[in-house]
């Protein structure tokens, strides 16, 4: 509980600061996956969508069936690291402000 009007102005500007940090943290992950046999190369961002695909020579030996599961399963793999990123620092966000 706070006293004073200058104790409140200063928990509600921490707690914006904080907010602001949390947003630009989870704005600036980067989430990169290569697949295993390093055809296909997929960058996410902290919602799980996509900002970069790269192809390797190796995708010219993949049957177009083989070629679809790795890049779903390579964007899967990508978007999963970056939501679990991004969970830990809400995470911490709560904890700091309890």
């Amino acid at each position: 509980m706070v006293e004073t009007m200058d104790e409140l102005i200063a928990k509600v500007q921490g707690q914006l600061y904080r907010l602001q940090d949390l947003a630009e943290s989870t704005n600036d992950i980067r989430v990169q996956e290569i697949s295993p046999d390093g055809a296909v190369t997929v960058t996410v961002d902290g919602t799980g969508a996509l900002v970069g695909l790269e192809f390797s020579a190796a995708i010219a030996k993949l049957a177009p069936a083989d070629f679809e599961r790795e890049l779903v399963e390579t964007a899967r793999a990508a978007a999963h690291r970056a939501l679990g990123e991004r969970a830990e620092l809400v995470m911490a966000y709560n904890r700091a402000g309890t």
